[in-house]
Parts: C-alpha cells; sequence; structure tokens
C-alpha cells in the first residue's frame, strides 16, 4: 500500500505452538478455497495485534495480512514484515490463522507493500533467481495451508521490469507446482490506479504476466492516494477506477465472460482520510454505496486499508496507521463491507449472456474405453484438483466449478486444465 508506515514491532505470536502444528499438517488435505466475493481488509501484520482476536470483534471473517519481504535486500528468504524473528513457521500466526478458520474465515497473506517496494526488499526484486521465489511462495501456501497469495506491486517495483519478470516466472512455477499437486492456488496483484484505470506501468506487470503464461486470478485496485491535486468523490472514484479496469481486463482477456471479468476485479479503500489528505476522504456514506455497487457488479474482492484504522479515534488526522481520522463508530466500515462476502470458492462464473445447454448430449459426457475418470457432469459440483474425462480427455479444475463444461472452459485462463487424451 501506498502510504507511510510505522517501524517494525514486535509481531504477534502464535499462542500455542502444538495448536499452531494443525496448520501445517491441514496442507495434506485439500485447503477450501475463499468465497467467490470476498471481503478481506488488510491486517497490519507488524503492530502486535491479534488477527483471530480482531476478527472476532469486527465481524471481518477473512484477512488479508500485510506483509511478507525480506529483511534485506538481496536475501531471498521472506519474513512477516521483514522482521527476522517474524519466519513462515507455525509459530508466527500459525494459531491465529487456525482460529480464523474454525470460525469459518481465512487469510490472504500480501507481499510487498510501499516500504518494501521502495527499499528492494519485495521478494522479486530482492532474490534474482526464480526458482527460490517461487519455493518461497510455495513455502507459505504449505505452511499456512492459504489458497491466495496477494501481491502489492507499487513504486520502485512497478518500473523494476527484471523483478516483474522473475515475479511472474515463478507464479507460472507455482501453478504448475500445484496443478501438479492437486492444490488449489491463487493469485492476486494489488496496484496503484487512476480514476479510470491502471496507469500504463500496471498494465505492463499484467502483460508481462501474459507472456510468461502466469494465470493472474484477481487485480486489487488501490482507490485511494491518487495525488492528483483534485478534491475526490471517492465511491464515484471507486466505481470509475473499477470500470475501467474492467475494460482493460476484456482487452487482456476477450474470451472471457463479463461476469468472470468482473469476478476478476478487485478494490481496496483507504477508509477515512488517506495519505494525500482531506481531499481524499473515503467516508462512512461512501462504504454502503460501494459495497451495494461491488455487490451488484460481482467483483471478486473487496478491502480496506486497515482494520486497525477502523476507528474514530484521530479525528482529522491524516494518513494514520492505527484511526480513519473522521468522526465514526469502532468497526463501522467493517460492518458496512461484511456482508460483500457470498458464493462458493470459484473465480469464474458464466456471464449473463453465457448459455450452458442442458441437452443430455452437453450437460454429461460418457467416457470412452480407456478413460478412468469419471465423465464431466453439468450438474455435479468439482472443486479444485477435481479430474474428469470428456471427449476422450482427461481435465483437471483448477478451481470450484459447476456447469462449465470442458468444452468451453479449458485452457489458460479458464477453469479446465487440459490432461491430455486418457
Amino acid at each position: 500500500m501506498n502510504r507511510k508506515r510505522l517501524c517494525a514491532a514486535a509481531l504477534a505470536t502464535a499462542a500455542g505452538v502444538a495448536a499452531a502444528m494443525t496448520v501445517v499438517h491441514a496442507a495434506d488435505a485439500a485447503a477450501t478455497p475463499l468465497p467467490a466475493h470476498v471481503f478481506a481488509p488488510y491486517f497490519e501484520a507488524w503492530t502486535g495485534d491479534n488477527p483471530a482476536t480482531l476478527v472476532q470483534q469486527s465481524g471481518a471473517k477473512h484477512l488479508t495480512m500485510a506483509f511478507l519481504q525480506a529483511a534485506t535486500k538481496g536475501s531471498c528468504t521472506a519474513y512477516w514484515n521483514g522482521d527476522t524473528g517474524s519466519p513462515v513457521a507455525a509459530s508466527t500466526f500459525g494459531a491465529d490463522i487456525a482460529a480464523i478458520r474454525a470460525g469459518g474465515g481465512d487469510v490472504i497473506p500480501s507481499f510487498g507493500g510501499y516500504t518494501a517496494d521502495n527499499t528492494g526488499t519485495e521478494i522479486a526484486d530482492s532474490c534474482t533467481t526464480v526458482s527460490s521465489i517461487a519455493a518461497v511462495f510455495e513455502n507459505v501456501i504449505t505452511t499456512y495451508d492459504v489458497t491466495r497469495l496477494d501481491l502489492d506491486i507499487e513504486d520502485n517495483s512497478l518500473t523494476n521490469t527484471a523483478g516483474i519478470d522473475r515475479r511472474n516466472k515463478a507464479i507460472k512455477l507455482v501453478e504448475d507446482w500445484a496443478a501438479a499437486q492437486g492444490r488449489t492456488v491463487q493469485f492476486s496483484y494489488t496496484l496503484p490506479t487512476t480514476t479510470s484505470g491502471l496507469a500504463d506501468s500496471g498494465l505492463a506487470v499484467l502483460r508481462n504476466a501474459m507472456a510468461n503464461n502466469a494465470r493472474i486470478d484477481l487485480v486489487n485496485l488501490m482507490t485511494f492516494d491518487y495525488y492528483d491535486g483534485a478534491t475526490h468523490q471517492m465511491a464515484a472514484d471507486t466505481k470509475t477506477a473499477a470500470t475501467g479496469l474492467h475494460d482493460q481486463l476484456h482487452q487482456l482477456y476477450p474470451a472471457k465472460t463479463d461476469a468472470q471479468l468482473w469476478n476478476a476485479v478487485g478494490v481496496t479503500e483507504m477508509i477515512g482520510i488517506d495519505d494525500y489528505g482531506a481531499a481524499e476522504t473515503f467516508t462512512t456514506a461512501d462504504a454502503p454505496v460501494v459495497a451495494q455497487w461491488a455487490t451488484q457488479k460481482g467483483l471478486g474482492l473487496l478491502s480496506f486499508w486497515a482494520l486497525q484504522r477502523d476507528n474514530g479515534g484521530c479525528p482529522g488526522t491524516a494518513g494514520s496507521d492505527s484511526c480513519s481520522g473522521i468522526s465514526q463508530t469502532t468497526w463501522q466500515f467493517s460492518h458496512a463491507f461484511a456482508a460483500f462476502t457470498s458464493g462458493g470458492g470459484t473465480t469464474s462464473s458464466p456471464g449473463p449472456s453465457a448459455s450452458v445447454s442442458t441437452s443430455p448430449s452437453s450437460s454429461r459426457s460418457t467416457p470412452p474405453a480407456g478413460c478412468t475418470a469419471p465423465a464431466w457432469n453439468a450438474s455435479s459440483v468439482y472443486t479444485g484438483g477435481s479430474v474428469v474425462s470428456f471427449n476422450g480427455h482427461k481435465y483437471r479444475a483448477k478451481w470450484w466449478t459447476q456447469g462449465e463444461s470442458p468444452a468451453t472452459h479449458s485452457g489458460q485462463w479458464d477453469v479446465w486444465a487440459d490432461q491430455g487424451t486418457c
């Protein structure tokens, strides 16, 4: 996130290593994908706050946990907030994540952030070996048994072309590894925006991902800190920015339906007064407007910076990490956004104009001789890693799906991966 940040502070320690180890052992089973539309505010991991406690208090069941980065430039090891005392391990946040899951929620670990991107400690800027970057991603995935990683790329990381290329190559390696493991893994990019969509630097990140055959499941816009000298209507500007991104994604991925494109869009607000100042104030009146619009459009993610700011403890203060700077009740923004979370674990669905035939010939396939996988059935629900047969080929589901035929929904950017003939 593009903001001033507190110096590294003591991080929350897991309540018990034994309890935390359940997070690691859970990786042996298939993790549950995130809801198709999820509210996941950012949690400031360096504050010493307990994320499970804040989840219980705020009602925000899902969190985006910020940030993972290298401790020093040139390192290929990620730590929470770059603090070597907070490694990627079950002893760091493991018990908290287990408690969040027990309450029906989950977490999205986030790499990067403004400080890392500005100091060369974002993992792909710091580490120059693609396989090592991929190993860092895989370690976070298996340690915490998560199904999505967020990559917050801004400032110098947006112009580090070598780092961009390494990062996307590593994403591709992880996606191939996950497919071989039958594991659901998604990647999101969090990027700065204009009021009309991504700037050229953000688009370049996505184009490089395409060039490296890296699947990006969601693009999350930071709809704040515009720094353009204008007085902003933040809810209205969120809509135009997200609509602009939707149109940009349509140009990049023309085969996707309108619903799939909107589901690949996320927005993150900076509640209250952002770093720029009072001219960019996201108000309590803006929150229900954005939540209703995001629900109507079917966005994949609604978020804000940050959970610890969701209180009215510092009226008139811009860019604080501990309060919004406006008059509000505690957790008012969390309560306004909470109902956004809905749907099963999926990242794509047929759009309003898409038609799925219900005729027997297209709703069910019969496996030919030699196919041991069950035949695809339009009425069946498949989760990430499920294997089916269709027209003599074997297909593996990348995420939750129902009614999406392998005949029309296979390929790099769609739900079914063709595994070849049976």
